[in-house]
């Protein structure tokens, strides 16, 4: 029941929504960058289990940067960078916006994740959005149309994931996050709105519901200014993390499964990729990508 693949095709009020891609599509998606100040809050709700406490509620703040790194009519690319205080930065999460995308990754358990091909008509007028972490390591990709209806411009979609950042170190009891995922706009920037359930997902068995999840991600503009100290690290050092993207790419398009190791000889793929980050300015041409190819196939299977 709670084992979704991607939400796929949406109709509204009898109108089926098989439309050519738009350019309130593209203006939607550039409307996600810029500077923002950001509310994070998650309540669990509902458990099937009586006796299953449920925890506490989470909410956090801060201010982010979300960077076009590249943008054509049928790709975006939106770089999100922490902003820690004016000297401090942490470079956060990505995400693609591709246009009529046929080959998505599934999140299957774990650290794994299998291609799916989708036929053309499937995603016809859609849009796939793939998030990525902070390494450029696959997270959760899915695809849906964008809506523009009555003045409202969302994008919604249901697909599995790892468990969140904020829980994959503490939490056990469950092994999938099956994302309700709608990005909406607003008069002051946008929310990230989140139903989900965390479930057991066992081999060979349905899914186990323990408890679902209400979430939002409320980002709200602020003064670009509040922003330079991101905007200015991206300038130095896009170069580098572009060579990583880039580098995935070619891996990922070679593997019908990706198998993630974390850790190799008890180095982290992510302090391995930013150990080079510095030295990329001064190494010889070709030097820097080759070792980061190499990295990656040590932590890819």
């Amino acid at each position: 029941m709670y084992r979704q693949l991607l939400t796929c095709g949406l109709l509204l009020g009898g109108l089926q929504m098989t439309q050519a891609q738009s350019k309130e599509d593209i203006s939607s998606i550039k409307s996600l960058c810029g500077c923002y100040e950001v509310e994070f809050k998650y309540a669990e709700t509902f458990a099937t289990d009586k006796n299953y406490q449920l925890k506490d509620k989470y909410i956090a703040k801060g201010i982010e940067w979300a960077g076009l790194v590249e943008g054509t009519d049928k790709k975006f690319v939106i770089q999100h960078i922490l902003v820690v205080d004016d000297s401090m930065i942490v470079k956060h999460w990505r995400e693609d916006w591709v246009y009529e995308n046929t080959d998505l990754l599934q999140y299957k358990q774990g650290t794994e994740w299998k291609k799916v091909h989708l036929p053309a008509q499937q995603v016809a007028g859609q849009w796939t959005q793939s998030v990525w972490e902070v390494d450029d390591a696959p997270r959760y990709q899915g695809t849906a149309l964008w809506v523009h209806q009555n003045g409202q411009h969302y994008w919604k979609n249901t697909t599995d994931a790892p468990l969140p950042r904020r829980e994959y170190t503490k939490r056990k009891d469950y092994n999938v996050l099956t994302r309700g995922n709608t990005i909406a706009l607003t008069d002051t920037g946008w929310v990230h709105e989140q139903d989900n359930a965390k479930v057991v997902r066992t081999a060979g068995q349905p899914d186990q519901l323990v408890v679902m999840e209400k979430g939002y991600n409320i980002y709200r503009k602020i003064d670009d200014s509040k922003c330079k100290v991101a905007s200015q690290w991206w300038i130095k050092y896009n170069g580098y993390w572009n060579k990583v993207r880039s580098n995935w790419d070619n891996l990922i398009k070679q593997k019908e499964v990706v198998s993630l190791q974390r850790e190799v000889k008890k180095q982290s793929l992510t302090k391995q990729l930013e150990s080079l980050e510095s030295k990329d300015a001064t190494a010889k041409q070709g030097e820097i990508s080759a070792q980061i190819k190499k990295i990656l196939e040590e932590h890819v299977n």
